[in-house]
């Protein structure tokens, strides 16, 4: 047989056997698009690493010219965001393990007063250290926004106040996680992520490869419904997710020495919630998808925002608005607060409530979404 190492004709034919094949796969190909764009925009317009306008409540028990100074020029430094005035420790200490705010300020009674003599009040601000990275800018530069706050106001025969040693007593005080250790913060975390990336992906598997081993023939001969199907499918896969947590955990308190405040039984318990949420997706997934690659793409294409937009890698005050609200749909966002509220902060089952029905509800759309199709699928 004598035929050129090379031939223009049949390379070109490959070339267009390819692209016929590519425009039949669309998925596929919506993938290779939609991914990289995906990631320019989360990357380009949703991340940022340096958060303003952190929601802060202040704690005043004084009213003079010099707190509400203080408390102005925080509002105009664009890192900290009044949203409360509160009037007792035990608010201040509930906002702060929910989550509400970032910061709580306290001014001490007759802080005015006693500026004036120079005996250098207090001014205490506090931060939800969970995530350093969060908080970093805002603490580091706390104390020079004070100090220029009070410097417009120490004129006059109050100058001498301001010259020499600082006028007040800034303290900082950074919560749950005082050292600031990144571990604390991540490995927690990772109980979410796992979670979502081997769940949904492994789940996404199942339909799909009984289509392509040409067993769902045997499926559908079967008097088994729908919802029979899909939680035959789940509950295997949710002990797989206990076992994955319970490595965490280990890995957690045994080689990163997380500091473990909370009930690990109560994040067992809440987790079930969050791994039938990702199992579902997972399902409903592989009633969308062909074969299983399309089911591997259609799931990097739920985890990629997932990861970048809960708030495990990227502060999530710190996105934008639009970013946070696309956040706060995915039920890993929610799962990250709770685990890290009840292994950093200790809270405990009235305190986690609030992170829990998202996810219920995340869950339930997404059933109802994974029953319709894997029903039209049937047909």
């Amino acid at each position: 047989m004598n035929a050129r190492l090379f031939s223009p004709g049949r390379f070109l034919a490959v070339v267009a056997k390819e692209f016929v094949q590519m425009r039949r796969d669309r998925l596929t190909f919506a993938m290779m698009i939609g991914i990289p764009l995906l990631q320019v925009v989360l990357f380009g317009y949703a991340i940022n690493t340096d958060p303003r306008r952190l929601p802060t409540a202040v704690l005043s028990a004084d009213n003079s010219e010099f707190s509400r100074s203080v408390v102005s020029a925080m509002q105009t430094s664009t890192y900290f965001k009044i949203t409360r005035q509160i009037g007792s420790r035990d608010e201040a200490r509930r906002l702060l393990q929910g989550g509400e705010v970032q910061f709580v300020v306290t001014i001490p009674e007759n802080f005015g007063r006693d500026l004036m003599r120079g005996e250098r009040p207090e001014i205490l601000l506090e931060a939800d250290a969970t995530d350093p990275v969060a908080t970093a800018g805002s603490t580091a530069g706390f104390k020079e926004i004070v100090n220029r706050a009070l410097a417009r106001e120490l004129k006059g025969v109050l100058g001498d106040l301001a010259s020499g040693q600082d006028p007040v007593d800034v303290r900082v005080h950074s919560e749950y996680n005082p050292e600031a250790v990144s571990q604390y913060n991540i490995v927690p975390g990772l109980m979410g992520v796992v979670l979502t990336m081997t769940l949904v992906m492994i789940t996404a598997l199942a339909i799909t490869r009984e289509r392509e081993r040409g067993t769902m023939e045997h499926l559908l001969s079967t008097p088994v419904t729908p919802l029979e199907v899909t939680l035959g499918k789940i509950i295997p896969y949710i002990v797989v997710g206990y076992v994955q947590m319970l490595l965490i955990v280990c890995a957690a308190r045994f080689l990163f020495d997380v500091p473990i405040q909370g009930s690990v039984v109560l994040v067992f318990v809440l987790a079930s919630v969050f791994i039938a949420a990702n199992l579902s997706v997972g399902v409903t997934f592989s009633t969308v998808a062909r074969n299983q690659l399309q089911a591997v793409q259609v799931s990097v294409f739920f985890f990629l925002p997932s990861l970048l937009l809960s708030g495990f890698m990227f502060p999530f005050r710190g996105m934008p608005q639009w970013a946070q609200c696309v956040g706060s749909l995915l039920p890993l966002t929610h799962f990250l607060r709770l685990v890290r509220g009840i292994v950093l902060k200790g809270n405990g089952l009235a305190e986690s409530l609030s992170h829990v029905w998202p996810m219920v509800l995340f869950w339930l759309v997404v059933v109802a979404v994974g029953l319709k199709r894997y029903k039209r699928t049937l047909d």
